[in-house]
């Protein structure tokens, strides 16, 4: 029984490598008539279903205080890379640039971030 339950429990670890950390892989940045940006974020992750898929990115700044997060709704199993967006993104006058992260719904945030100049408002 307890070799039946250790390869069980090397299964699941197995399982969950094989989806990894949530990247940020692009994004665009386009400012808004009204003094916002929307986000237009590329994530990567190998999504599983429900219980292990990206759950959501966030604009952050350089310092990392949160500026927006946009939550993920659903698994992308058969859509990867995918782009969502975030419109009415508002970030302080003066910041120059942002930095974007990904979660995932097993480790958290871990993977690769993106760094992006804003453009002019």
């Amino acid at each position: 029984m307890r070799a039946l339950l250790s390869g069980v429990f090397v299964a699941m670890l197995a399982t969950q490598a094989v989806a990894g950390d949530a990247s940020v892989v692009a994004a665009k940045v386009t400012p808004q008539s009204d003094g916002t940006y929307r986000f237009d974020v590329t994530v990567r992750h190998g999504d599983e279903g429900w219980d292990h898929y990206a759950d959501a990115w966030e604009v952050l700044s350089e310092d990392g205080k949160v500026l927006a997060v946009r939550t993920l709704a659903h698994p992308h199993v058969n859509e990867q890379p995918f782009t969502r967006s975030l419109s009415g993104v508002q970030v302080p006058a003066g910041m120059d640039r942002v930095v974007i992260r990904a979660r995932d719904s097993v480790h958290g945030y871990g993977g690769e971030t993106l760094t992006v100049d804003l453009p002019d408002r």
